[in-house]
Formats: structure tokens, C-alpha cells, sequence
């Protein structure tokens, strides 16, 4: 029978929230969860908690919600209070420090939503699909005081079609890491870290707004990547008489023009290499719609240019 291990869990997102299930499903004792603390959203303004926390306070577990584990050590030492087995960490989005790195008896555990080396840092699923990866995966990885640079326990693969979605791969690996965490725990004990080299390492930068903005003489294959890749956050679009537009999805077409011009009733609009046709955008301050939809209830013309 496998044995029930004293964790804390740590993370923030919608993609720790399965990770999380998982964990209490397996009988572990989950003594304590840590998230970001809630923040500010919508009109309102109002505070929302994380999706994590909304989960553990669902499951009736104890919840912490530090600013910093680095500049507080108080929240350090409540934490090797804990006395735990091992710490399981998920896009928690907070540096751990060496003291916390250390206080778990097996150490802290990472679950990456990448193949590493390649695609360390905060942003790996939208990397992967921009980049035009054939594959990704998810990597269970024993945590040292590097970026994701810590020997890897277990690790699965989950390939990236030509069109999937972040959300999608999202999806894929959050339900992946979920069972390989479980099966790492299983096995702590005789599983053997493999050290990572720094061969085929690269780094996953944290996305901006600007990241969305198309540029048309871009070939039409790496726009349509784009498009997948950073769809809802942090949106792509392009600009129409100085009015932003999102673009929501599109597919590559066999055509040729000047880059951004509109070159069909149906919104194809020509690239450095080949066209998009934009299959469902939203203009600002309006709902989305479909590219023909759009042509034909706003005042431009084929030959006229996004930006």
C-alpha cells in the first residue's frame, strides 16, 4: 500500500488546480496549501481569489497566501513548521528560497509544463506552440535554487497538433502532470534524478500585451502560431484606422498581396509569405464575429490595410 506523505501544495492557476484534486484524490495528506494572495479584477476592482484557493477552501483545506517567501521569515519558519514529507509546487509564481527549498524532508517538487532543458520559465506552453514544437510534455523535477534547472524525477510527453490551442495543450498537460505526480510520489523512493544539461536549453520569457500585436510581414504560418498560441492571454491583434482588433482565429490560405492588405470579401488578408483568413475576430468595443460578418457591416473595402 503506498504511503500517505504530510505535503504542502503550492500554487495559483487553473492548471495546479488538477494537480491539487489529484493529490487529495491519492490519499495524501495535504496539510497546507499556498497560493498567491487574492488580487484585484474586474470593473469592480474587487478581490478574487486565486483558482486554487477557491479549490482548497471547496476541499476544506488550510490556505496561506504570503507576499513573499524570500523577505519574510516568519512565513519561512511556518512553514518548516509544517514538518512535511515534501512540498509539491505547481505555478505557484513565487520564489522559493533556499530555506524553504530544504525544510520538506524530500525537498520540494516541480511539476513543468515543458520538456526540459528546452523551455524553462514562466511561460512554456505558449513557447512551445509559438515556436512550432512538434512536442511538449511535462516534467516532475526535484527543485534547486535555479530557474527549472533541477534533476527531473519523471517526465511525459504530449504532442502539439497543427492546430491546437494553448487552452487545449494547456488542458493535456495539467491532466498529465496530475498523473505523473502521483506516480512520482508513488515511487520517491527508488526513482534515481536525471541532471539536466544545458544543451537545448532556452527560456520561456513572461508574455506581454505588445507579444499579441500581428506583424503581416510575418509569413502566414508563424501569425497562425501566433493566433493559437496566445489566444485568450494576452490576445493578438492588429489595428484597423488606428482602432485596435482582436483576432481570435484564422487559417492559412494560399494567396499573395502586400502584407495587411485585405485581399478578399471573406477577410484573407495577404503576409510576407502566403495569407490568413481571419475566421473569427473581434473589433473593439464590439462581440466577435465571423471575417465575412465583419467586411460586410464596417465601412472598408478589399484593398484597403490592417496595421
Amino acid at each position: 500500500m503506498q504511503k500517505k506523505l504530510k505535503i504542502a501544495f503550492m500554487g495559483t492557476p487553473e492548471f495546479s488546480v488538477h494537480i491539487l484534486d489529484a493529490l487529495v484524490h491519492a490519499g495524501h495528506d495535504v496539510v497546507c496549501v499556498y497560493c498567491q494572495p487574492p488580487r484585484p479584477a474586474g470593473r469592480g476592482h474587487k478581490l478574487q481569489l486565486s483558482p486554487v484557493q477557491r479549490r482548497a477552501e471547496e476541499l476544506n483545506l488550510a490556505v496561506r497566501t504570503p507576499k513573499s517567501l524570500k523577505k519574510d521569515s516568519d512565513v519561512r519558519a511556518a512553514f518548516a513548521a509544517l514538518d512535511l514529507d515534501v512540498a509539491v509546487v505547481a505555478a505557484y509564481g513565487l520564489i522559493l528560497p533556499q530555506e524553504v527549498l530544504d525544510a520538506p524532508k524530500l525537498g520540494c517538487i516541480n511539476i513543468h509544463a515543458s520538456l526540459l532543458p528546452r523551455w524553462r520559465g514562466a511561460a512554456p506552453i505558449q513557447r512551445a506552440i509559438l515556436a512550432g514544437d512538434a512536442q511538449s510534455g511535462v516534467c516532475i523535477m526535484q527543485m534547486d535554487a535555479g530557474l527549472d534547472t533541477g534533476p527531473v524525477l519523471m517526465r511525459g510527453e504530449v504532442p502539439i497538433t497543427a492546430t491546437m490551442t494553448a487552452p487545449e495543450l494547456h488542458d493535456a498537460l495539467a491532466q498529465q502532470g496530475a498523473e505523473l505526480i502521483v506516480k512520482t510520489l508513488e515511487n520517491i523512493n527508488t526513482l534515481t534524478p536525471q541532471a539536466q544539461t544545458e544543451d537545448g536549453a532556452t527560456y520561456a520569457k513572461m508574455l506581454s500585451r505588445e507579444d499579441g500585436k500581428i506583424d503581416w510581414t510575418q509569413p502566414a504560418a508563424v501569425i497562425e502560431r501566433q493566433i493559437r498560441a496566445l489566444t485568450p492571454w494576452p490576445g493578438v491583434w492588429c489595428t484597423l484606422n488606428g482602432e485596435r482588433m482582436k483576432v481570435l482565429a484564422a487559417k492559412v490560405e494560399k494567396h499573395s498581396g502586400s502584407p495587411g492588405q485585405i485581399l478578399d470579401r471573406r477577410l484573407i488578408v495577404a503576409c510576407g509569405e502566403d495569407a490568413l483568413r481571419l475566421e473569427k475576430v473581434q473589433p473593439q468595443d464590439r462581440k466577435p464575429m465571423d471575417g465575412l460578418s465583419f467586411m460586410n457591416g464596417t465601412h472598408i473595402n478589399v484593398g484597403d490595410r490592417l496595421e
